[in-house]
């Protein structure tokens, strides 16, 4: 055979390998492509159609989830739809989160099968549903698809039967003192910067359960007669947790606040410790500071100056002392508001006027932890755990230098206290005893440091000279509020340029403490102060 004839025939060889090849590549490409040509429904894509069940399931979730199954893969997206939809508007906007759980292995040739998912169902207040639900997945042309059943929104719910939504008011979850609602039942806006604290110590004496439930969530029948209460049930001996709380005085107290421009705070609690009211305004943020903010309290500090002064300066309520408009002690300078000179007067007049310069001038003489000790027997550095609550009360060491004795004399430099505390220190002086501040009745206050009052020939004093506040001194405009015996207040802060105002007092058996930040006068706490007690 010649050169030229093999080349020929090793050439057609090639060839036709060649056209095999591309043959077999077209066929594939035929047969790829075959089912996208003659599948399902118009629009469907080739990933659609090739979904496992697991894929459809989860598919369905999400959109399940934001709450339109109109493009969801079920079997009736009609019913399904309009079922979801009346269903999500029973709940009242409440936003669902799933989760797919097992889907069982399904052969090649099978037709049905299951898979089940985690519900979560999140209502106002945060209290939230869970449950485990069920689906049921059908062959559908080719194609998984869900099979609609009511049963997919909860595996309780039958054919007829829908969802109701109620609020949880036959029994609250907290109550007040007087069994009024603090959480649950009809409590919307009771005591709101203490929500959390009284949710969370619900949830841990219902065993951890969670948020208390704010609603229930029932399955009705087609008449809407309730067949079954499936999340928030209470039944007849459940008994609210109770709070030393009242309604009527955290009404009172939250309407004085609010009635305020600035950051406003009030703090009330029954003279043997018991808590009545918490309150701040929207200005005064939403952390409780009330309970656990540290604030130089100004001249209403002056209760613990006098009471060192009485016990270790060797003065009475009557001793003549000198109220010039402005004295250098040490290296201070101090001043009277405004420059007043009383001259020479009582304790109990300095005290009533506010005179800076005595005060500077006796807490000057007293020992270095001369005030210190007397701000211990107000509670001033004791230091309790009230469940579910952070606090501080207060605190105040031992002067290191003599200029910062004079300054803590009138509550600035170092002297930090709380509205918590400040209002205890009102309570000390009206009971005479160590005071500890309680939230709950059966939830007791544990006790890390406590406290001794001082004596009660000293209280006596102190107690005349707070009464001579409210009808001659710096809060006079409190005659028309009963018999209240306090101190008012006004600290810098900061840079000095703006000072808090301050009212620490009691009537009767409540006592209380209003501190406004940046009111630079004591002036406005006075006047919460009577709003509070009208209310």
């Amino acid at each position: 055979m010649s050169p030229a004839r093999k080349r020929g025939i090793l050439i057609g060889a090639a060839l036709a390998v060649v056209a095999i090849v591309v043959a077999a590549v077209v066929l594939l490409v035929k047969e790829d492509r075959a089912p996208a040509a003659s599948g399902g429904g118009p629009g469907e894509s080739t990933e659609s159609a090739q979904e496992s069940p697991a894929q459809v399931a989860a598919r369905f979730l999400r959109l399940f989830d934001m709450g339109d199954l109109t493009t969801a893969p079920v079997d009736d997206p009609a019913a399904a739809t309009t079922a979801w939809a009346g269903a999500r508007g029973a709940l009242h906007g409440a936003s669902v989160k799933t989760a797919l759980g097992e889907v069982p292995t399904t052969p090649g040739d099978a037709t049905t099968t299951s898979a089940t998912f985690h519900a979560a169902w999140t209502f106002a207040g945060n209290s939230v549903w869970k449950y485990e639900g069920k689906l049921d997945l059908v062959r559908n042309a080719g194609k998984w698809v869900v099979r609609w059943a009511m049963s997919v929104i909860h595996p309780k719910l039958e054919a007829g039967q829908r969802l109701s939504v109620a609020p949880v008011s036959a029994k609250p979850v907290v109550a007040d003192r007087d069994g009024k609602a603090l959480v649950g039942g009809d409590a919307a806006g009771v005591a709101p910067i203490l929500q959390g604290a009284l949710s969370k110590v619900a949830a841990e004496q219902n065993g951890g359960s969670g948020t208390p439930a704010t609603v229930t969530v029932s399955r009705v029948d087609v008449s809407g007669k309730p067949v079954e209460t499936l999340f928030g049930q209470a039944t007849e001996t459940d008994k609210p947790l109770v709070s030393t709380l009242s309604v009527a005085s955290q009404t009172a107290a939250q309407k004085a606040v609010d009635g305020f421009q600035g950051p406003a705070i009030l703090v009330a609690m029954k003279t043997s410790g018991e808590l009545l009211a918490v309150a701040q305004n929207g200005a005064a943020g939403n952390q409780p500071t009330a309970l656990n903010g540290l604030y130089s309290p100004g001249s209403a500090f002056k209760i613990a100056t006098a009471t060192a002064a009485l016990q270790q300066g060797g003065v009475t309520a009557d001793s003549p002392l000198a109220c010039p408009g402005s004295e250098q002690i040490g290296t201070r300078t101090l001043k009277n508001d405004n420059g007043f000179d009383l001259g020479t007067v009582s304790l109990k007049t300095a005290f009533a006027a506010s005179c800076n310069t005595t005060f500077g001038r006796l807490a000057g003489q007293l020992p270095a932890d001369g005030l210190a000790k007397a701000a211990t027997q107000f509670g001033l550095n004791a230091d309790f755990e009230i469940p579910g609550l952070a606090t501080e009360t207060g605190k105040v060491e031992p002067s290191s230098s003599g200029d910062e004795q004079v300054e803590a004399g009138i509550g600035q430099g170092r002297v930090q206290v709380s509205p918590l505390g400040a209002a205890l220190m009102a309570a000390t002086v009206a009971t005479g005893k160590p005071v500890v501040p309680k939230l709950w009745q059966g939830l007791e206050t544990k006790v890390n440091a406590g406290y001794q009052a001082p004596p009660a020939g000293v209280l006596n004093q102190v107690r005349a000279m707070m009464r001579e506040v409210c009808t001659t001194g710096t809060a006079k405009a409190l005659k028309s509020s009963g018999a209240v015996f306090g101190k008012t207040g006004t600290a810098q802060f900061g840079s000095g340029a703006d000072a808090n105002g301050w009212f620490v007092g009691y009537r009767g058996d409540v006592a209380f403490a209003v501190m406004l930040e940046g009111s630079n006068d004591s002036k406005p706490a006075v006047q919460l102060a009577a709003k509070f007690l009208a209310g």
